[in-house]
């Protein structure tokens, strides 16, 4: 993936500041390609890859970008194409100034460096595609597209953030603006970054603007809803080098049959299966394969494809990262790219987009109780509950008392409540020397914050906005993008494309979620496109039988051995719980506790791989 870095500030000279900066750019993505380099006087930027990067110095004015950005503005949008997105961006910023954000959509991180004032600007995509990390040394603000990007720069020192150990035990990453390092930051989906005179300031450029119910009526729209995705995977602008991610799900059914309507030569999909029972849905994917004609590929992972993949996930990421799929997805690259193939459709949004978690429902259940009036709730019903004889012993009883329970938790906290660290005590989980330096409120607080900026007064469009941060752009797209780059494959994302995300905040939410049915206008859009056993199926996704395999692949069980004690050593987790795991592993349920193993496993590794304090 092609990314861009540098700094503002600082005492290096023009030959000591090229060969700094070149150093970043090569550590931003080792094998991306040619380096871009601008210098001044006491700033550098520089992109890693110049074929789907851009640079450009003029007057003081220095800039970069990476991606696919959209401008709305027709002008920039000519400038774009003749010269460089690069390009367009200094002519915004001569036009609007600090309002520059607000003519450039899609696909992008960018960097705006002015020497007259000094002043730095940094931006992200609305949808967190591309990442963006910065930090202070010295009196330089200094920034990469990854972590490791940073470390060339003179007197960077990364220290391993705590909290940030904490975020990845409670949510499987570090979600932004935290990094694994301490003082480092990541700009959050639509943020940008402002510095002069010392000061900084952070800001959002980007909000959806959701329309929870259309007194008008939005029957009709189906068709206006699957032009745009033909126009979305038309604008990713496939060739013969294209291929498409195939799971057999909604999204990736859709991509990979538009994309064969394009005519481009043989529309390639790739997926990923497991013979392990429970797992394998490439069955799915065939049957979309032969609906739309596809030159299909697939692989079946092995306990052996684990072993190879896990020190290069490790050695990939720039932080710790725990999704197991990141594995079917690495695999799915590496076919790819053995195939000559050097892009890759991706379906990832479609879930977060139009309503396709099960959570949605299910929250959607419990929201229903806290409309019931609270007389009834509280003085009649909760204290039948609470005060029965024996209640506890009769199911219908005991599962009533869970529903109150979980109902009576406001969102986004809910959705936590099956989180292994409010399952357990964090004392019973936790050293107590690891907890005085974290603050366990964090990670909920966060939540809410990003729950309530959603200008929505409806809770489905709410949880929708917090999944487009954290399911999509802390999770998914950091998922899919670095095993891309370690397969050495691009990756594109049609199901992102802006103004199929301005349509689906359009979508009234019981079109979303018509009852408790994911999906409704979705399905109903694309109901005459897609085969009718995957507009049907169970939502699934990439998961990785790695507890099922733990327990039969000798190697594995040595691999995990090792660092799972090595792991207990650090003082983070007490070795009672990792034992009970382990325990829990071998005698319950191999899935369910083979997932926090794999967690634990992925920390241990990475920090193995980085070597850092």
């Amino acid at each position: 993936m092609a990314g861009l870095c540098g700094w503002l500030g600082g005492d290096a000279d023009v030959d000591a500041a090229r060969h700094i900066v070149s150093r970043m750019a090569a550590r931003v993505a080792p094998t991306a390609g040619v380096t871009g380099v601008v210098c001044g006087q006491r700033a550098a930027l520089a992109v890693s890859d110049t074929r789907r990067a851009t640079l450009y110095q003029h007057d003081h004015v220095l800039t970069a970008v990476t991606g696919r950005p959209h401008w709305r503005d027709a002008a920039l949008a000519e400038l774009a194409a003749n010269q460089g997105h690069a390009a367009a961006l200094a002519a915004a910023w001569n036009r609007l100034g600090e309002r520059l954000w607000s003519t450039i959509d899609g696909d992008y991180a960018a960097a705006l460096i002015d020497e007259r004032q000094p002043f730095l600007a940094l931006g992200v995509d609305p949808m967190g595609i591309r990442p963006l990390a910065y930090t202070s040394v010295g009196d330089a603000v200094v920034f990469a597209s990854t972590l490791d990007g940073l470390h060339p720069y003179p007197g960077f020192a990364p220290c391993i953030d705590p909290q940030a150990i904490f975020h990845y035990l409670y949510f499987d990453m570090v979600p932004s603006p935290g990094t694994v390092y301490r003082g480092v930051s990541k700009l959050e989906p639509a943020q940008h970054l402002h510095c002069a005179a010392g000061a900084t300031q952070l800001d959002y450029h980007w909000l959806p603007t959701f329309q929870d119910r259309d007194p008008r009526g939005f029957t009709g729209h189906e068709q206006e809803l699957a032009r745009l995705l033909r126009d979305a995977v038309r604008r990713c602008e496939p060739d013969a080098h294209t291929g498409a991610f195939l799971s057999g799900g909604l999204d990736s059914s859709t991509v990979s049959g538009l994309f064969a309507e394009l005519g481009k030569g043989p529309a390639r999909s790739y997926s990923m299966g497991f013979a392990v029972p429970g797992y394998d849905e490439i069955g799915y994917a065939r049957i979309a394969a032969g609906r739309f004609r596809l030159d299909a590929r697939e692989h079946y992972v092995t306990p052996q494809d684990v072993m190879t993949a896990l020190p290069v996930i490790a050695q990939t990421y720039d932080e710790p990262f725990g999704n197991a799929s990141a594995l079917a997805v690495y695999w799915c690259g590496r076919v790819a790219a053995d195939d000559g193939i050097q892009i890759l459709l991706a379906g990832d949004g479609g879930d977060e987009l139009f309503a396709g978690n099960e959570r949605y429902a299910k929250q959607k259940v419990f929201e229903s109780y806290g409309r019931l009036p609270a007389p009834l709730r509280r003085g009649l019903i909760e204290p039948f509950v609470r005060r029965f004889p024996g209640g506890e012993r009769i199911p219908p009883l005991r599962k009533l008392a869970s529903y109150i329970r979980q109902a009576n938790i406001p969102l986004p906290e809910r959705l936590q409540t099956y989180n292994p660290l409010h399952m357990n005590p964090l004392r019973e989980v936790l050293t107590d020397d690891f907890l005085e330096n974290v603050d366990t409120a964090a990670p909920l607080r966060m939540l809410d914050e990003t729950y309530r900026r959603a200008p929505t007064g409806a809770s489905l469009n709410r949880m929708l906005y917090l999944d487009w941060k954290i399911a999509l752009a802390d999770n998914d797209l950091r998922k899919v993008n670095r095993m891309c780059e370690a397969s050495g494959i691009e990756v594109r994302y049609p199901m992102l494309d802006p103004a199929l995300v301005e349509f689906s905040t359009r979508i009234p939410v019981n079109l979303k979620l018509s009852g408790l049915r994911l999906r409704y206008y979705y399905k109903r859009a694309l109901r005459d496109f897609l085969p009718r056993e995957i507009i049907n199926k169970p939502k699934h996704g990439f998961g990785l039988p790695f507890g099922v395999w733990l327990k039969e692949h000798a190697p594995l069980q040595t691999l995990a051995r090792d660092h799972i004690e090595a792991f207990r050593r650090r003082g983070y987790v007490r070795p009672e719980y990792i034992d009970g795991l382990l325990h829990r592993h071998r005698t319950d349920h191999a899935a369910f506790y083979g997932t926090s193993i794999w967690n634990l496993l992925m920390l241990e590794m990475w920090l193995r791989a980085h070597d850092v304090s």
